[in-house]
């Protein structure tokens, strides 16, 4: 397992030059999968065996291109996952002042007429095929455990366009 996480942590974080910052990041991903309820700093030191202000440097302090790792983790997600489609949504979330970045009062799908919200657009990919072809999907979902039955709207509230686009199979730089 060990192995396979520094290999993993040597594709993702190679475009940090300094050796230090590989070893941090390396450090850092093994607390993140060790046991232990807390994920912060201090606990995941203390599991590592290291002083967690080498953790909190890493992460805080020390400059490396955090897009360029970002990218490089995204596209061994998409090798791994390999979607069929990708889901490219805008959803507004409220908020009740201007102190948030971001936040601006205007219209949003999600919450109607305009308000102090954040519109966040994520782009997602589905598992399962039922989950992105409307005609296949069932006419209800049993929750296990539940016995709450969900169907669907019979008339949607919204309609969007559904383009199916391949992926990209190059790498990042």
């Amino acid at each position: 397992m060990r192995g396979r996480l520094e290999e993993f942590a040597s594709e993702v974080f190679a475009p940090l030059v300094r050796r230090g910052r590989l070893e941090a990041g390396q450090l850092y991903l093994r607390g993140l999968l060790l046991d232990g309820r807390r994920k912060s700093m201090q606990p995941m030191a203390e599991r590592l065996g290291v002083d967690h202000q080498r953790l909190q440097q890493f992460m805080t302090s020390s400059t490396w291109p955090v897009e360029d790792v970002r990218a490089r983790l995204a596209w061994r997600a998409v090798r791994a996952v390999r979607p069929e489609v990708w889901v490219v949504d805008d959803t507004g979330f409220p908020k009740d002042g201007t102190a948030s970045p971001r936040v601006s009062r205007q219209y949003s799908g999600t919450l109607g007429p305009p308000r102090w919200s954040q519109t966040p657009v994520t782009a997602r990919t589905p598992i399962s095929a039922t989950a992105w072809r409307t005609g296949v999907w069932p006419t209800c979902c049993r929750l296990t455990g539940r016995g709450e039955v969900h169907r669907r709207p019979e008339t949607p509230r919204h309609h969007t366009e559904v383009h199916a686009v391949p992926p990209r199979r190059d790498r990042p730089a």
